[in-house]
């Protein structure tokens, strides 16, 4: 290489050194080009290196350029300061260099005599033990209802970020960021002993937030228009539920929400919000018969047919048994109106020959009887064949429901026991439809079966005592 050339690059490598800015935002200074931006994507940080070595380049030629069309004298004087400027330079980054370590280790060494006493005075443990508490509470405190009373998101969001900022720090906490923790942890304490009325945001069931009147009692219910709420820890608000609590817990929450007295009956989940979710979650009645499916359906359909027949029936056996009760207090004008009325009417004879045609007279009377017996005990095979049906379809859809089980283990296997939840709640559900409509309609056969021996009864009795009496006068005369 020659004198000249090893002279540029020289001065090339000592001007690099003078600048402050990068050397790619330096050529383009030098070039006139603006600085290049931050890259938002590839194609734009690709584009600002290529642009970079062409700033590079430019200014090279220019460096040179200016270098070869110096004079000599000029040039020796230009390599000069170069090197003048190199040495300044490298000067002044070993001392900074120098300063930077040293200082580096006189913090390490303060640090150590720090930890040291610390020790010594036991203030690690303390710090430990803050630390452990401050964790603890940073998870409390994010899952807390007492934060909807807090002004804003970002003020119940604060505590909880300063509590795990503080938990996970390493260096040693000062006064203020101990009597903060001390502070957080004294409010919490004191809020789950009240019970206030406040306004805050409530997410309506349409998606939108309103400022409403709030009832919180504790850390454990809130409560907003005879409402109950839940509380959104990662979004920092309250939203009603989607489905509200059962009639019993939403008396007492309407009496509770506009009680003027000092003592009143309240609702309280003690579990803060795990009891209230699951009330919410239990299907309703209409959703566990949807989950029978076919086989519920046509469970209930026998049940209601059974139900339907019953009622009929019972109010059929009602109207007969007064009809036949009026027709006792007045045996002398039998009517057609009731069993026992038609079957005075069926008794006919010449009264000169009862005693001689007494068979055929009760064979009469039996005939009767037998008549009315079918319209008595109407749809009784029929609830007799749902009773036993009831079961038997439960069972169907039982065995349906275990397949279905069997399938999602066979599919995903059995690690989550919620996809396994539909098939066995299919199964259990048509059990207790079966079960549900074989038991009511066991009883219902029952009573309509007593009613209809109870009027068979009086017409046997009827008819057997009319006979007798009629043989009974015969014979005295």
């Amino acid at each position: 290489m020659s004198t000249s050339k090893a002279r540029i690059f020289a001065a090339l490598a000592a001007s690099a050194l003078i600048g402050v800015l990068p050397l790619a935002t330096f050529a383009q200074q030098q070039a006139g080009a603006p600085v290049v931006a931050p890259a938002n994507s590839k194609e734009t940080l690709l584009e600002n290196v290529r642009s970079a070595h062409r700033g590079e380049d430019e200014l090279y030629k220019q460096r040179v350029a200016k270098f070869n069309a110096a004079p000599k004298n000029l040039q020796d004087q230009m390599l000069r300061d170069a090197r003048d400027k190199l040495s300044t330079l490298s000067a002044a980054s070993t001392k900074m260099s120098d300063t930077y370590s040293a200082t580096e280790i006189r913090i390490n060494e303060l640090h150590h005599d720090l930890t040291e006493k610390a020790q010594d005075l036991g203030l690690a443990e303390l710090f430990g033990l803050a630390r452990q508490v401050a964790g603890d509470a940073a998870g409390i405190l994010h899952q807390s209802l007492i934060n909807s009373q807090l002004q804003t998101p970002q003020g119940q969001l604060d505590r909880v970020a300063f509590l795990r900022a503080f938990a996970d720090g390493r260096q040693t906490p000062t006064p203020e960021e101990l009597e903060r923790l001390w502070f957080e942890i004294h409010r919490e304490i004191t809020a789950q002993g009240e019970v206030l009325r406040y306004q805050a945001q409530v997410v309506q069931p349409n998606g939108i937030a309103e400022p409403v009147e709030v009832v919180r009692i504790g850390p454990f219910v809130a409560l907003s228009d005879e409402q109950f709420l839940s509380y959104l820890p990662d979004l920092g608000t309250l939203t009603v539920l989607p489905r509200q609590l059962p009639d019993q817990f939403m008396d007492v929450a309407e009496d509770f929400y506009g009680a003027s007295e000092e003592y009143v009956p309240a609702v309280v989940d003690y579990t803060r919000g795990v009891l209230q979710a699951l009330y919410v979650e239990r299907p309703t009645w209409v959703q566990r018969i949807h989950l029978g499916q076919e086989v519920g359906y046509v469970i209930i359909l026998v049940g209601l047919a059974g139900l339907f027949l019953f009622l009929y029936q019972v109010v059929h056996l009602v109207q007969v048994r007064a009809a036949v009760k009026r027709q006792l207090d007045n045996l002398d004008e039998p009517k057609g109106d009731n069993p026992l009325g038609r079957v005075l009417l069926a008794f006919r004879g010449d009264p000169n020959r009862i005693e001689e045609d007494a068979d055929v007279a009760e064979l009469r009377i039996s005939e009767a009887v037998l008549r009315e017996v079918p319209s008595l005990e109407r749809f009784q095979h029929f609830l007799r064949v749902a009773v036993a049906a009831g079961p038997l379809l439960g069972l169907i859809g039982t065995v349906v429901g275990m397949i279905f089980t069997f399938q999602s283990i066979t599919e995903s296997g059995s690690g989550d026991p919620r996809l396994m939840a539909t098939g066995i709640g299919q199964a259990m559900i048509a059990t207790v439809l079966g079960l549900g409509i074989a038991i009511p309609l066991l009883f219902a056969n029952a009573l309509l079966n007593g009613l209809s021996r109870s009027v068979v009864q009086i017409l046997d009795e009827q008819s057997a005592g009319m006979l007798a009496e009629s043989i009974e006068k015969r014979r005295n005369a």
